[in-house]
């Protein structure tokens, strides 16, 4: 069955939707296709991962990396994430997971593979398996129909495996409670908070700041420069080279759908009556009967604006409730389930959000659409020459990264392609690089490169590097008239946060001695606040979410009143005093209840496949290359 599916493949797919083909090729390995490929990093049990594998994984995990944290991804986020650590560990994970499933015979049958192929949407046009997208999505990712066929059946495997594990995970009611009681208790507290920029009589003397510039010299280093040449491979130099034809438009067209769609949006205004989350049923009621009022003027044939400017008390109170067009993603689910149900000109009954009461009106409604074929030919055809330009720009630059590999080889074959090379004045490492998309990321790469190390190939957004350093200049101290001022500003904070600790802590002492938190609040001359109640998960008012401050007041109870110790975040301390708790609305388990199950039966799974993982991985012989992660 699979051959007859590959030999009807023909032609290729424009975009891979990835979905849980990404999956498969990030995590899984490929069995013995790939141990015919690139050198060994690790050995499973006798089993090779190659270095193609961890490549693969690797730069995948980049991927995930990159998109998840968008403009502001770097180098510094791959190193603190362990993303190399990561990607290894995941295949070898795999690798030992795959060999279980084989000891326990699992197996999975032709007949079971053909028809979880057939089953991935990446392989389907309008709801159907079409074999010519299979090859084609495949050559597109550079792999055989082989070897993603064994790729999937040993995922389909350990799938096998994970349900043995966990298929009889159960959660009790009880636990399903407490976790409800825990997660949605509340808690209100007093605190003072200690900033140490309010301690402005710090001067310390000449002699003081030398001696601190003595004591932290390493700190006032000059930065490291280097200076570097690189080959650049911008795909816009490749644009002329790009042929799309008329049947590649009209697949991506078919295959992305998705893009095409413009979701219905709806235009309305609404007049928000705050509520304390936590408020009781009598609170709850008032303000029900106050959005019931304006709710009856605004039927009566009030201009609903105007209402909303007089008695509305959210952020568009000044906009007459105005939210513009929304589409229902953007809004709080209750808000967006009401408002897409309405016509133009209804207003709806008062409504209950974590906001509080809300009276809507919609005032239009533009239903979903999509463009046609003709309307989104030129959109289709930029992508795909974008995508085919890019290709021939990284096939030049791995033409050259093949062939170049430290000294003057960068030079020669530049010369042997008549490519120009560019070279740049000294940067540091967090310095600008001119000319340049991502300067940080070209920085950091250009800063881990040894001797005359020729680098990998590096993709800037459109844009192929190969980089070499060709100059350095080592970091060197300071001398101490040129950062005197620096030093006494770094000293007098040090000694601000030390005033304010110290005052935290006595402050402390003594509410333990049996003081008053409003009579030493007076004492030290600081605003004695009050939250009020706030949840595990909540930002604190007036002090905004601060983990541990959260911790330590969930500490707290009638018993035991004070916190053992100040509490220091970012800006200053804290010393808190409990006030009050009150139990989670006992009728609200209910609504929650199938959601709190379905989550904690996930973690409890994940826990026990885990430590499955680990036991296996115990038992096991393991052997990674040494140096590899260095």
């Amino acid at each position: 069955m699979l051959r007859l599916m590959r030999e009807q493949a023909s032609s290729w797919l424009i975009k891979v939707l990835l979905g849980a083909i990404v999956v498969v090729f990030i995590f899984w390995g490929v069995g013995s296709f790939r141990s015919q490929r690139g050198g060994s990093v690790a050995v499973v049990n006798g089993d090779v991962i190659t270095s193609d594998d961890y490549r693969n994984a690797y730069n995948n995990l980049v991927e995930r990396v990159r998109q998840s944290f968008g403009n502001q991804f770097n180098e510094d986020i791959l190193e603190t994430l362990r993303v190399k650590e990561q990607a290894l560990n995941q295949l070898i994970d795999n690798r030992l997971l795959v060999q279980e499933a084989q000891r326990l015979k699992f197996r999975v049958s032709n007949e079971e593979l053909a028809e979880a192929i057939m089953d991935i949407g990446a392989f389907q046009n309008a709801g159907a398996f079409d074999s010519r997208l299979y090859k084609n999505v495949l050559t597109r990712l550079r792999l055989t129909p082989e070897e993603f066929e064994v790729s999937h059946r040993e995922s389909m495997l350990t799938e096998k495996l994970r349900s043995l594990v966990t298929e009889s995970v159960k959660v009790a009611d009880q636990e399903a409670r407490e976790w409800y009681n825990w997660q949605n208790a509340l808690v209100d507290i007093d605190y003072l908070f200690f900033k140490p920029d309010r301690y402005k009589d710090i001067n310390p003397a000449l002699e003081e700041i030398k001696g601190y510039f003595e004591d932290n010299k390493t700190s006032y280093k000059t930065e490291p420069m280097i200076k570097v040449r690189h080959l650049k491979f911008s795909s816009d130099a490749y644009t002329s080279q790009v042929k799309v034809s008329d049947d590649e438009i009209r697949d991506y067209y078919d295959i992305n759908q998705e893009e095409f769609t413009k979701p219905k949006t709806v235009g309305a205004r609404h007049i928000l009556i705050k509520l304390d989350q936590a408020a009781d049923a009598e609170a709850v009621e008032k303000k029900r009967k106050k959005a019931l009022d304006i709710l009856k003027m605004a039927r009566e044939g009030r201009d609903f604006a105007a209402l909303a400017q007089k008695y509305s008390e959210g952020p568009t109170k000044n906009k007459g409730g105005y939210l513009g067009e929304f589409r229902k993603e953007t809004m709080v689910k209750p808000f967006a389930d009401k408002a897409f149900t309405m016509k133009p000109g209804e207003i709806s009954e008062p409504l209950r959000t974590q906001f509080g009461w809300h009276v809507i009106k919609v005032e239009k409604v533009t239903p979903a659409s999509n463009l046609s074929l003709e309307e989104a030919q030129k959109t289709i055809l930029k992508k795909l020459t974008d995508e085919k330009a890019k290709s021939l720009a990284y096939d030049e630059a791995a033409a050259v990264s093949d062939i170049s590999f430290e000294g003057d080889d960068l030079m020669l074959a530049a010369e042997e392609r008549n490519l120009k090379v560019m070279t740049t004045e000294f940067f540091t490492k967090k310095g600008a690089v001119e000319d340049v998309r991502e300067p940080a990321k070209y920085a950091s790469v250009a800063f881990d490169l040894q001797g005359t190390e020729i680098s990998d190939i590096q993709d800037f957004v459109d844009e192929y590097y190969i980089m070499q350093v060709v100059e350095r200049i080592p970091a060197k101290i300071h001398e101490f008239a040129d950062v005197k001022e620096k030093v006494r500003s770094a000293l007098v904070k040090e000694k601000q946060d030390q005033q304010a600790r110290e005052d935290a802590n006595a402050l402390l002492s003594a509410l333990k001695s049996g003081e008053s938190l409003s009579s030493e609040s007076k004492k030290y001359k600081i605003e004695l606040k009050s939250t009020g109640f706030f949840k595990r998960n909540d930002s604190i008012p007036g002090i905004g979410f601060q983990r541990q401050v959260i911790e330590a007041a969930f500490k707290l109870s009638d018993n035991k009143k004070l916190a053992e110790e100040v509490i220091k975040d970012g800006q200053g301390y804290y010393v808190i005093q409990f006030r009050k708790r009150k139990d989670p609305d006992p009728f609200g388990f209910g609504s929650e209840e199938k959601r709190i199950k379905q989550s904690l039966r996930e973690q409890k799974k994940a826990r026990i496949y885990n430590a499955f993982v680990e036991q296996i991985k115990s038992k096991s012989e393991i052997t990674i290359k040494e140096e590899f992660l260095e």
